[in-house]
């Protein structure tokens, strides 16, 4: 008796789905901390944001205004380093950054040139500023991931800013809009309330 085995190949293929790396605790020899030892206080808690309606406005004094998705965002070339959070509570994390740099942003709305203030903002109605030339002169990065995992709601997703050489207060998280300003006295919401405008490690946080 022969057995007849029929193979239905017209089939549907199905998108590949990527998932989450796995986070690391060492990179290049350097031992990291967990995404778990931060403390929460965010303003309002964490934020839960929609991705497929997510975009990253980026306006102000600029010549060519933009909306981004996230794919958008992270389209942009990838960079990652090792950046140490130093909070103002007395608490710190030493974290592998991965994500886009915001003068890469910049570059492709072009700022005006009266613009010599950049500003964040958040989904929570978080926000604050820096100088433009920081970002412009520095290797900021807007980042996605950290220790190698794309970051969670609580830690900031989509973007956190790696405020290098800044308090975290300055580490703006869930970014949904950048702002350039002829405004270099703008207060964001610490800013507002007697923490330094500046935000240096090097100096007090308080004014």
């Amino acid at each position: 008796m022969i057995l007849a085995i029929v193979v239905n190949l017209d089939f549907v293929s199905q998108p590949t789905i990527s998932l989450d790396s796995v986070e690391i605790n060492e990179y290049q020899g350097e031992k990291l901390s967990s995404i778990n030892d931060f403390r929460e206080n965010s303003i309002k808690g964490t934020q839960k944001v929609d991705i497929n309606t997510y975009h990253l406005e980026v306006s102000g004094l600029v010549v060519k205004p933009k909306n981004y998705t996230y794919d958008q965002v992270k389209n942009f070339s990838n960079y990652q380093k090792v950046v140490k959070l130093d909070c103002v509570e007395g608490w710190s994390v030493n974290i592998l950054w991965e994500g886009v740099l915001v003068k890469d942003i910049l570059n492709d709305v072009k700022p005006l040139p009266q613009a010599n203030t950049i500003i964040f903002y958040a989904v929570d109605g978080y926000s604050t500023s820096f100088p433009l030339e920081y970002v412009q002169k520095n290797q900021i990065i807007m980042a996605y991931k950290m220790n190698n995992a794309t970051i969670a709601p609580e830690r900031g997703f989509p973007f956190q800013l790696v405020a290098e050489s800044k308090w975290g207060y300055k580490w703006i998280k869930w970014i949904n809009k950048i702002e350039l300003s002829d405004d270099p006295n703008y207060q964001g919401y610490w800013e507002s309330r007697g923490y330094s405008n500046t935000g240096n490690l090097n100096e007090n946080f308080l004014k």
